[in-house]
């Protein structure tokens, strides 16, 4: 049984599809023992600990420099035993520490088809917003694995979902993560808990 520490900076959607799915028993050989938040006033460390699942926050704000920041995360990850680490909604990029002694051992979610509308200053409504003003008729939502280059890392799952012609921002994040990121994150989750990702190069084999 892997354990897994999961990483927030807001509401926590993509935590509460994690946990409702560790509930259902969907996440095989694998359960979530700490909520990392980024933010005191994350509402996602509501959801945790409507769970009973530890929590704790580690604020950038809170060190002096970006390494400090990362022996803080770093302390907090190895004191609950984490052997997989999940960015859900995590706005804080991590440091090359923190991804060195996690390598090929950290699972993001991004909300488009990488490499459509990726990496640095594409995050949230803004990913979205993007979609929308190129025109693109498909969009969706990818899992990856997280390294030195902001959403750069081996592509684990993806799944496309419609743009529809009255689409806001708004609309189109809701539909993503309701038929893409809730239903990814934790199939992707379950997989490596599972053993059935490895990593060829930069290319992530999915052995389902």
């Amino acid at each position: 049984m892997l354990n897994i520490a999961v990483l927030v900076s807001g509401g926590g959607t993509n935590l509460q599809a994690l946990l409702d799915a560790q509930e259902a028993g969907a996440i095989r050989n694998g359960r979530i023992v700490k909520v990392i938040a980024s933010r005191p006033d994350a509402y996602a460390l509501e959801r945790a600990a409507a769970k009973q699942v530890p929590t704790a926050v580690v604020s950038r704000k809170a060190y002096a420099t970006p390494e400090a920041f990362d022996e803080a995360l770093l302390a907090e990850l190895e004191a609950c035993g984490a052997e997989l680490v999940v960015l859900a909604g995590f706005l804080s990029i991590l440091g090359e520490k923190v991804i060195a002694r996690y390598r090929n051992r950290i699972l993001n979610v991004h909300p488009s088809l990488i490499p459509a509308f990726c990496g640095k200053g594409f995050y949230g409504l803004k990913v979205h917003e993007a979609a929308l003003a190129y025109g693109v008729k498909v969009t969706g939502a990818t899992v990856h694995l997280v390294n030195e280059i902001p959403d750069g890392g081996a592509i684990v799952l993806q799944k496309a979902v419609a743009v529809q012609p009255a689409d806001t921002p708004e609309t189109l994040q809701l539909r993503v993560m309701r038929q893409a990121e809730w239903e990814l994150l934790p199939q992707a989750v379950s997989l490596f808990c599972e053993g059935k990702i490895r990593v060829e190069g930069n290319i992530a084999v999915v052995d389902e």
